[in-house]
């Protein structure tokens, strides 16, 4: 994207909100210097001068097709925290990892409104990491952990629902930073099924924190 067109384009409020708390957490971390906020700016409208690209017009009056992306880019902010706040290794790195599969499951505004999808799927607003990913789970955890998708039927909350939270914001505020580190190098090196065994796993480390507050 050229320079100039894209410094004429504005964040949304949500994205602003993103900004600060990214690079207060990144300098929590020691990762970031000064004027991050200005590199990481740049990186997301970038970001989303390239995807609008690859995006079609909807006319719906779902408020989640009304926009580029509704939400903050939490995977595009990882991987800049990952490069020390580097915005050029940050869109370089973006770039080619927008052509593996992988990109669809990790980076969700990488599929919003997209071209690569049937258009009835870009309709209804719902992005493939629910019906893909949550499904599995949901199927896995039935398996594995009897015991936990008990307690969550009786609450009338679905798994799915959490674990499109964390896939979302890229275990932002769960995890550890350098647990992000390992979930998101795991999902590129060993392919997307293992997004569905990270929250498989994570169930299982919190089973008896679950089962109490059930009891409760």
């Amino acid at each position: 994207a050229v320079d100039a067109d894209v410094k004429n384009e504005s964040l949304s409020s949500v994205q602003q909100l993103g900004v600060e708390m990214t690079v207060r957490y990144g300098k929590h971390l020691n990762l970031l210097k000064e004027h991050a906020e200005n590199e990481l700016r740049f990186v997301l409208m970038n970001c989303e001068k390239f995807l609008k690209q690859q995006q079609i017009t909807v006319v719906s009056s779902l408020h989640c097709l009304q926009e580029p992306y509704a939400g903050y880019d939490w995977f595009a902010s990882s991987i800049f925290l990952i490069m020390s706040g580097n915005g050029e290794k940050t869109l370089t790195f973006l770039q080619r990892f927008s052509r593996l599969l992988v990109s669809a499951f990790l980076w969700l505004p990488r599929l919003h409104m997209s071209i690569h999808l049937p258009i009835t799927t870009v309709e209804s607003g719902i992005h493939p990491v629910y019906f893909c990913s949550a499904h599995h789970i949901e199927m896995l955890l039935k398996a594995e952990l009897p015991l936990v998708f008990a307690a969550f039927h009786m609450s009338g909350f679905t798994p799915s629902q959490i674990c499109l939270q964390w896939i979302t914001q890229c275990f932002w505020n769960y995890m550890d930073w350098n647990e992000i580190c390992h979930y998101i190098a795991i999902c590129i090196f060993l392919g997307p099924d293992y997004q569905i065994y990270m929250c498989i796993s994570v169930f299982r480390h919190l089973q008896q924190d679950i089962l109490k507050h059930t009891e409760a």
